[in-house]
């Protein structure tokens, strides 16, 4: 029975350079096809549709009704009493005035209900942003010395923050956030921690001259030669509700059912250490308070915006930075709770909406804020089923501002240390660590460069660090793509890698090679070389086992999307080479794209009718009947 015919290689259809253009374009910037609800519908339809994708709030706010209400109401308070502790605390991490974390806890989660996509995403201010934009800044411009200065720019790098995160958004370019891998994020994130939580034995140990440096040697400097000043009194109320908060924290933990415990015990740590300065005053003198605090809700702070001068450029270079972290840390929460209830969170609506808060939020006296997964965990944990949560959280705010202000003016800041250190200390991702070691050792030597990066350079250079590391992976991966030889599984039209698959065997005559990438003119060279090397090896393996006469090498194209003409060059340069040699190339399922550009080089003609074939199966049946022909 004669086998039966190749199948052959066709070019794909016909298109003008503007359809590929369209083509490219949509699979770049529209590859969730945003408006496809909006095929075939009506124009009351169309309407409908337009009004909730540009305002989320319409597509659950017309069937809301009392038992959403509840859940919402029951919710929002939860969070609402996480949410003004630590907003307190981090805008003193960010070296802003502690009103600032609740005016930034009131107005924004305000904006995006009405314009975010999540159903469990708590806002305000969180650790890390509040870190980096607190170091960034008093590196430029002293908080201390410059108070009204160093507001100016909080304020307007919260404008640019926002103005990036938007047009990120609106120009949909969020795959530009991909470029902070997981890997990099956890050895940052633990770096940050571990800086935080150790700049917080100023406010435990009552230490009044700590330094302002974010490095991990200046900060234990300043502990020991600072020692004269450790208030014992600070030290035993500090640690001893830090235990407690920590205990909490382990009980919210591994009993999901109690979060509540640890949801509440911020402020009820605030509202027992307050009481307790306030009775003791006389003999807790060196404790040291958060002091008076003016009631009122957010003045307009439009007028502060510092657009010209010579420190736009540190506050435009805190906006990109921090407005790039929250991005990251706030869509990646809301994914994380949309994947586990079941929804779908648009990526590029979250920018916009987050955007669009921060911009806003800088002309009522907010600093950048993002979605916190802490009090993302306790929305979810207490029931919350819309954005409504942060309506009621930010209205609780309200009340705090109008009517509880005077109430912190005896809030030691000890209290504040040991909420802030609690909340980092969650950061701290160890097994993570553990599991990049295990799985990808480089994803582990990023993680760990970002870590000791942070902790003993600056935070700033940690995430360069982080960012460039991510960078050279991908060159890395891009430059040096995996090549392999191919074997065939006896029995079978399957050829498989021979390192991997024991019983994968030689063709003789042949030799089979896998490419796993592009062909760019940034690896045509390095695949040029390598491809030379696996034939000689191959050489070595034939002379030393007495195999058969290489004749033929089959290239398998299947896993190479694309080639450029470097990459066209260099196969017209490989075919050469090999010819003088007396070896044929054949290259099997080429993709459609690079058969294209193979026949716009008239590189086609060179390869002949036996040069291309569908499969590696079908080449070296069709190769091995052609030779067997030959007289």
């Amino acid at each position: 029975m004669a086998p039966p015919e190749p199948h052959d290689v066709y070019l794909p259809p016909k298109k003008t350079s503007f359809q590929k253009l369209k083509h490219k374009l949509l699979e770049v910037f529209f590859a969730d096809d945003p408006l496809h609800k909006f095929k075939n519908q009506t124009r009351v339809t169309k309407f409908k549709l337009a009004l909730q994708f540009v305002l989320p709030i319409f597509e659950w706010a017309p069937n809301y009704n009392v038992a959403l209400l509840w859940s919402d109401v029951v919710s929002g308070l939860t969070i609402a009493s996480l949410a003004i502790p630590q907003g307190i605390s981090y805008a003193k991490l960010a070296n802003l005035p502690p009103v600032i974390g609740l005016y930034s806890s009131f107005v924004p989660p305000l904006i995006y209900a009405v314009l975010g996509s999540s159903k469990h995403l708590a806002v305000g201010p969180v650790s890390i942003a509040s870190l980096v934009m607190g170091t960034m800044l008093n590196d430029a411009v002293s908080y201390s010395l410059h108070p009204v200065l160093y507001l100016r720019l909080a304020f307007t790098a919260t404008f640019f923050a926002g103005l990036f995160q938007a047009s990120l958004g609106l120009l949909r370019l969020g795959f530009i956030i991909d470029f902070l891998s997981k890997a990099t994020l956890v050895g940052f994130m633990a770096g940050a921690a571990v800086i935080v939580s150790l700049q917080q034995l100023k406010g435990l140990l009552g230490i009044v001259n700590f330094t302002s440096k974010m490095q991990i040697i200046p900060v234990l400097s300043s502990v020991v030669a600072q020692r004269d000043e450790w208030s014992w009194h600070t030290i035993v109320m500090g640690f001893s509700f830090l235990a407690c908060l920590l205990a909490t924290r382990q009980i919210g933990m591994r009993k999901p059912k109690l979060f509540w415990v640890s949801a509440a015990a911020p402020l009820a740590s605030v509202i027992l250490s307050t009481v307790v300065v306030a009775l003791f005053e006389s003999n807790l003198t060196t404790i040291a308070t958060i002091g008076q605090l003016d009631k009122g809700v957010n003045p307009p702070s439009s007028n502060m915006l510092y657009f010209h001068g010579e420190f736009l450029a540190v506050a435009v270079k805190t906006g990109v930075v921090t407005g790039l972290l929250s991005l990251t840390e706030g869509i990646a929460v809301g994914r994380t709770f949309a994947a586990l209830k079941n929804y779908q969170v648009d990526g590029n609506k979250e920018m916009i909406a987050i955007g669009l808060m921060n911009m806003v939020g800088s002309c009522s006296s907010c600093y950048v804020t993002t979605g916190s997964f802490s009090r993302s965990a306790v929305n979810e944990n207490a029931g919350g089923q819309t954005a409504m949560s942060n309506i009621i959280m930010s209205l609780t705010v309200l009340v705090t501002l109008l009517f509880l202000m005077p109430l912190f003016k005896y809030t030691p800041d000890l209290i504040l240390a040991a909420i802030i250190v609690t909340a980092v200390i969650g950061l701290i991702d160890y097994q993570s660590a553990f599991r990049l070691w295990k799985v990808d050792k480089l994803d582990f030597v990023a993680c760990l460069s970002s870590f000791l990066g942070v902790l003993f350079v600056s935070v700033p250079v940690g995430l360069a660090i982080a960012v460039g590391i991510s960078v050279f992976k991908i060159l890395l991966h891009v430059t040096r793509p995996n090549t392999s030889v191919l074997g065939n599984i006896p029995g079978t039209q399957i050829y498989q890698d021979l390192d991997r698959f024991r019983e994968a065997q030689r063709v003789p005559s042949f030799v089979i090679l896998g490419i796993q990438a592009p062909i760019y003119f940034a690896n045509s060279t390095y695949l040029y070389e390598r491809i030379l090397r696996w034939l000689r090896e191959e050489e070595d393996w034939i002379a030393a086992n007495a195999g058969s006469t290489l004749k033929c090498v089959v290239i398998d194209m299947t896993a190479v999307p694309a080639i450029d003409t470097s990459g066209l060059a260099m196969m017209n340069e490989l075919r050469k080479t090999l010819e003088n040699r007396s070896l044929q190339l054949v290259l099997a399922n080429p993709t459609g794209s690079v058969m294209e550009k193979l026949h716009r080089s008239n590189s086609l003609e060179a390869f002949g009718s036996n040069g291309l074939y569908l499969t590696v199966g079908e080449a070296v049946a069709d190769i091995k009947l052609s030779w067997k022909a030959k007289p």
